[in-house]
């Protein structure tokens, strides 16, 4: 396979010297290549390089301008990067300074003229055998590098596959539709996106709020589907649903169960600070809690509850509005009626 590759590689001379030019097709064509291209004038060498993309260069260095040295240099600007062919040089002098002026031009061999066949051969041969193992082996590290890309972008989505289903188990045990994690996930990013969050934040929210409830779970149904006015030692089993959350959600090794431990633990809290489980008040609430906080309220205000009607939209904004400072971040809950409750109802 790699002979094969080699022997029809595209082969490009440049040269002024017709006669070096033919010398040069008989030994390569004696030697098994087979699709050789040549010119005579170095200023068409640019075109023809595009038109017949050769994987290998023979340059001569002492041509009239552009010579081999600003031939080279032009093919590296045109043409920069990993996969560009190896550039041999023609010269009648090897000196030191010839020598290190070819390499750092950006060829990687020189042979001196007049040419020995057998060193063309190698030389030639050689580089096309490295060229092509090389470029096989960056084929094979940017397949297997696409392989893990993909298979880390199949966990990731198995992790919040499971993350949805938890949060809609958490749900089912009120609302046999699941629909509110749902809900509070997508108008909490968008108010995480409103109030100018970067959008890896708004990614995790999207995924990281539908948990908010995730601890009820651990509550009894006698308490958690009541009808009626909860007892205060009923509401203070019902408020330990944050700390159960936080719990389940606590030690995850992932930026969104992190954001989602956060917001189970600190959705109820209060900007007055007479929230719970911490009472915590103002930017003492972490950001995330505070945005779900709004999104939580909200849809279960306009939606039928167990223990309640739903409210009609212009009553649940009113509410929102005279609790913000109170109840809500005074700065997120004119965003959320503004740009989130439009887009939502």
């Amino acid at each position: 396979m790699l002979d094969d590759q080699v022997f029809g590689a595209r082969v490009l001379i440049v040269d002024d010297e017709p006669d070096d030019i033919e010398t040069l097709k008989e030994v390569l064509l004696g030697g098994g290549f087979k699709r050789i291209i040549s010119t005579t004038d170095s200023s068409q060498a640019l075109e023809l390089y595009h038109e017949f993309n050769p994987d290998i260069v023979l340059v001569d260095l002492d041509m009239p301008s552009p010579n081999g040295l600003e031939l080279m240099k032009l093919l590296e600007r045109e043409d920069p990067g990993l996969n560009d062919p190896p550039m041999i040089i023609f010269t009648n002098e090897v000196s030191d300074d010839v020598s290190e002026s070819v390499l750092a031009a950006g060829a990687v061999d020189f042979i001196r003229k007049p040419n020995n066949r057998n060193e063309v051969l190698v030389r030639v041969t050689n580089l096309l055998e490295n060229y092509f193992m090389h470029f096989e082996l960056r084929s094979q590290n940017e397949t297997l590098e696409e392989r893990v890309r993909q298979r880390t972008l199949e966990l990731n989505d198995a992790r919040l596959e499971t993350l949805e289903r938890l949060a809609i188990a958490a749900e089912f045990r009120d609302d046999d539709t699941g629909e509110h994690t749902k809900r509070v996930g997508f108008s909490s990013s968008l108010l995480a996106e409103a109030a100018g969050m970067t959008p890896i934040y708004v990614e995790r929210m999207a995924s990281a709020a539908p948990l908010h409830d995730v601890g009820k779970i651990g509550i009894p149904d006698a308490i958690l589907l009541k009808p009626g006015k909860l007892t205060d030692g009923e509401f203070a089993t019902m408020k330990s649903h944050t700390t159960i959350g936080g719990e389940i959600l606590s030690g995850g090794s992932s930026h969104v169960l992190s954001m989602a431990d956060e917001i189970a633990l600190s959705h109820h809290e209060k900007w007055n600070g007479s929230g719970y489980p911490n009472r915590l008040s103002k930017e003492e609430i972490p950001l995330s809690g505070r945005i779900v906080a709004l999104s939580d309220v909200f849809d279960a205000l306009t939606h039928e509850r167990p223990y309640k009607k739903a409210w009609p939209l212009d009553e649940a904004i009113a509410e929102i509005c005279g609790s913000a400072g109170e109840h809500f971040d005074p700065v997120l809950a004119p965003l959320f009626v503004d740009q989130v409750v439009p887009k939502i109802i």
